[in-house]
């Protein structure tokens, strides 16, 4: 699950944690999420390594090292990176301990097992295929545009797309096109300009509100599929407008929000308000 505002969110709150701070081995307690080298050479690769830089790219998490490789994270859907007290306990959930040189340790841990962890020396070799950052001068509307021209799939599933525009997933894609007032299941390429200078300029609301929010947490007490680095929640989830809202009042029209399967995913929509 964890989008572009949920991914920013963890960059910003790990950087002031992690600076400086050097890693002094590793142990793997679930090999496949190591994706880049495997999991028995990853602990000799990641010792000595020191965090200089922090980043992000869609979804990636993007944090650099003294020696120039970069240590790329995907949290996937309930996966977790955080820093802990060195005699934290280390549940069966827990699939990556770094202990770092001043005593903590730096964990990776993911219920679902689908989150993944590269070391690489060039990033591209993961990030190639990534279309334009949403919130940096590279995303424009005519390249928005071109992107979706003649396409028949709809422009919900393609919002999900890393390559039209990295970052989007389901949550912010129902509430941009919700702002934009453009039926999910609508064609891409029948967008007139008009919607889709809307759609672009929805799509950066909700991704600048969301990180304002610190992201999205779902789900029960204890069970959420994001929280932030130090455990808090995150708080955009309290201003959906569709997302997960089936059945109730459309916050613009009253009209019950409806809920279709797109692409295999669910999708939340106003009948009335997106035509």
């Amino acid at each position: 699950m964890p989008e572009l505002p949920e991914v920013e969110t963890y960059v910003r709150e790990l950087a002031p944690e992690l600076a400086g701070r050097q890693v002094l081995g590793a142990r793997v307690n679930w090999s496949r999420t190591i994706a880049t080298p495997d999991a028995e050479h990853f602990p000799g690769l990641i010792a000595g390594q020191r965090f200089v830089t922090f980043g992000r790219r869609g979804k990636y998490m993007l944090l650099g090292l003294a020696s120039g490789m970069t240590l790329i994270v995907h949290l996937r859907m309930t996966g977790h990176l955080r820093v802990e007290a060195g005699d934290a306990v280390i549940d069966q959930h827990t699939h990556v301990v770094m202990p770092l040189d001043d005593g903590r340790l730096l964990l990776f841990q993911d219920s679902r097992k689908f989150g993944r962890i590269w070391l690489v020396p060039d990033v591209e070799v993961v990030l190639a295929r990534l279309g334009p950052e949403p919130l940096e001068d590279s995303f424009t509307v005519d390249g928005f545009g071109v992107r979706l021209n003649g396409r028949a799939a709809s422009i919900k599933t393609l919002l999900l797309d890393q390559s039209i525009v990295a970052g989007v997933g389901n949550i912010y894609a129902d509430e941009a096109l919700f702002r934009a007032g453009i039926l999910p299941a609508r064609a891409a390429g029948t967008l007139e300009a008009g919607e889709v200078a809307a759609l672009h300029a929805a799509i950066r609301a909700v991704l600048e509100e969301g990180i304002a929010k610190a992201g999205s947490s779902l789900g029960k007490s204890g069970l959420q599929n994001y929280v932030r680095p130090g455990g808090e929640l995150g708080g955009f989830q309290d201003e959906f407008k569709v997302f997960r809202r089936t059945g109730l009042p459309c916050p613009v029209c009253g009209t019950p929000v409806e809920r279709i399967v797109l692409g295999q995913r669910s999708t939340h929509f106003c009948p009335v308000c997106q035509r």
